[in-house]
């Protein structure tokens, strides 16, 4: 049946077309004798490789085969045998391909058509080139299209002219005698049948020699001998590669060991760096906890930074341990790509192949120290570094800061928000109030540098002075005790004093003036005259009454008294 598009390509169309062309350049009839037969040759062995068995055909070429037919057969094979042959085609170096199988060719038509029903193997020689594919002799006059041949450019084409090929009949007219075959069919199915035998053959955890047969940023297609196997960039080398093409190249030789294969998906994937020693296998014994080491940063992510410290070992350094002096957001923000830099090693965990780096520590703890260089009551100036709700923080040193608490910016007024009195950058002259390096705190106080009445009055007594004060409430055991506007003490009443007699709690009528009595106990206190010479009176709330000083703590701003 003719195509009804003549514009399309039709395989037939085109074998008609081309037998017109050969029919007006040869005889009709090529047929030949019955007892021509099948070709086989005879073969002598002259050579014997690790791989393969070379023949004498009695052509300018030898002849080929693999070792592995004697070996699978269990043969042995030297030079000098002499064995039939048959020949399959030529491989890519020009050597004739055999076969120990005996390939028929057709005689007649009759062995033609029984070809054709059995889509059988037959063998036929390329006679010439012509309009659309081959002409090619099996016995009769055939023709195989350029696209069924199996080869692609002029050049090859002209290369089949003359050999004897492999091929199945795909088309069979008696009448026109007209003979379609294809050699394409029959190579791909040997191809598949090849790779479904080498999938089989390839097993996992065994060295495999290739050629790197295609180059991409994710790995290597390694050729295996006719299936093709994956080599990841990953598992080049113990050591970073960015790209496959960095240390391979096309048409390289490699041995490299299986990892997996897939036989359903067809996939192999292999290593080259399972060749190698395992550089972690020694990790635990060359990186100790606190050692420093040198190394260059690799990678830079926002979290951290990666340093590889010899090939194929690689650390991490966080970004919360890059800096002392300030939060570190960005890893970038302090080390760059291919930067030298000396670490601390914090952790090592050989089995999941991690070490954690320190930057900061290189530097040295400045917090190692602070308890001698910022004591209690030390003054200290420098700049806000931030404001929150609850207080500012200063900046005491590289790496040091001290927390102002809300309540100890002023002694004069109550502040809201920090960020009512400072602004960050502002230079804020403070007073130590407590340190504690275990947890890295150190808290300040500006109020405290504000001197006040307390503390001139602490400044003129010391302990063993009788002064005059006030009694306020008392209750479980003590009394406050005014000493003047501003300046409270606590007067511990023992047991068998006055106030264990008579304690009156009530709240005086009217409040008394007080500024009058700030003068009054103020001249009292500075000039050390007595109230009243008469006799000691009951413990009464408002009573003025003389104290023996017992106790006095500038830093604390604490005053105690005794009843005298």
């Amino acid at each position: 049946m003719s195509n009804p598009n003549p514009s399309e390509s039709n395989p037939v169309a085109e074998s008609r077309e081309s037998f017109e062309d050969i029919l007006s350049q040869y005889e009709k009839s090529h047929s030949r004798k019955k007892e021509d037969g099948g070709k086989q040759l005879e073969a002598t062995v002259i050579a014997v490789s690790s791989e393969s068995v070379f023949f004498d055909i009695g052509f300018k070429t030898e002849g080929i085969m693999p070792l592995a037919v004697f070996q699978s057969a269990g043969e042995s094979v030297k030079p000098g045998d002499k064995l039939p042959v048959s020949v399959k085609g030529r491989d890519p170096e020009g050597y004739y391909e055999l076969s120990r199988q005996k390939i028929a060719q057709p005689t007649d038509w009759s062995s033609l058509e029984q070809a054709f029903a059995d889509k059988a193997t037959i063998v036929g020689t390329v006679t010439a080139v012509i309009k659309g594919g081959f002409s090619v002799d099996v016995g009769v006059r055939a023709f195989m299209p350029a696209s069924r041949s199996g080869v692609r450019d002029a050049a090859e084409m002209e290369k089949l002219v003359g050999q004897e090929i492999r091929c199945r009949i795909i088309k069979l007219d008696a009448t026109e005698e007209d003979v379609v075959v294809d050699r394409r069919a029959l190579a791909e199915e040997e191809e598949r049948i090849g790779k479904e035998r080498r999938y089989s053959e390839i097993r996992e955890g065994e060295t495999v020699r290739g050629t790197v047969r295609s180059l991409t940023d994710y790995g290597a297609f390694i050729d295996l001998g006719g299936v093709d196997g994956l080599l990841h960039v990953g598992e080049i080398a113990w050591s970073r590669i960015n790209k496959p093409a960095d240390v391979l190249s096309l048409g390289q030789q490699i041995e490299a060991r299986v990892l997996k294969v897939d036989p359903e998906k067809r996939r192999i994937s292999l290593g080259m760096k399972q060749l190698q020693r395992d550089p972690w296998d020694s990790v635990a014994q060359k990186y100790k906890l606190g050692e420093r080491v040198r190394g260059t940063v690799t990678r830079v992510l926002e979290f951290g930074a990666f340093v590889e410290l010899e090939p194929g070992i690689e650390g991490l350094i966080h970004v919360s341990e890059m800096s002392w002096a300030k939060k570190v957001r960005i890893a970038s923000d302090v080390v760059k790509p291919g930067e030298t830099v000396e670490v601390v090693v914090l952790g090592v965990n050989q089995a999941e192949h991690r070490i954690s780096l320190g930057l900061k520590q290189a530097l040295g703890d400045p917090w190692a120290n602070v308890a001698q260089s910022f004591a209690v009551g030390t003054v200290i100036e420098g700049p806000v570094t931030s404001l929150t709700k609850f207080g500012a923080f200063v900046q005491l040193a590289e790496g040091i800061e001290g927390m102002i608490h809300v309540s100890d910016i002023s002694a004069e007024k109550r502040i809201e928000y920090p960020q009512d009195v400072l602004k960050v950058g502002q230079l804020a002259k403070a007073q130590v109030l407590t340190v504690d390096t275990a947890k890295r705190l150190l808290r300040l106080g500006m109020k405290q540098l504000v001197p006040t009445g307390l503390d001139e009055y602490i400044a003129e007594h010391k302990e063993g002075d009788v002064v005059t004060g006030r009694m306020g409430e008392v209750s479980d055991g003590q009394a406050r005790v005014e000493l003047g506007d501003g300046i409270n003490a606590i007067c511990r009443m023992g047991a068998g004093s006055p106030a264990k007699e008579v304690v009156e709690t009530a709240v005086l009528a009217a409040k008394p003036d007080l500024s009058a009595l700030s003068s009054k106990l103020k001249a009292h206190w500075k000039g050390g005259v007595a109230v009243s010479e008469s006799k000691p009176e009951a413990v009464r709330a408002g009573q003025i009454r003389k104290f023996r000083i017992t106790k006095l703590d500038p830093a604390a701003k604490k005053i105690e008294l005794e009843l005298s």
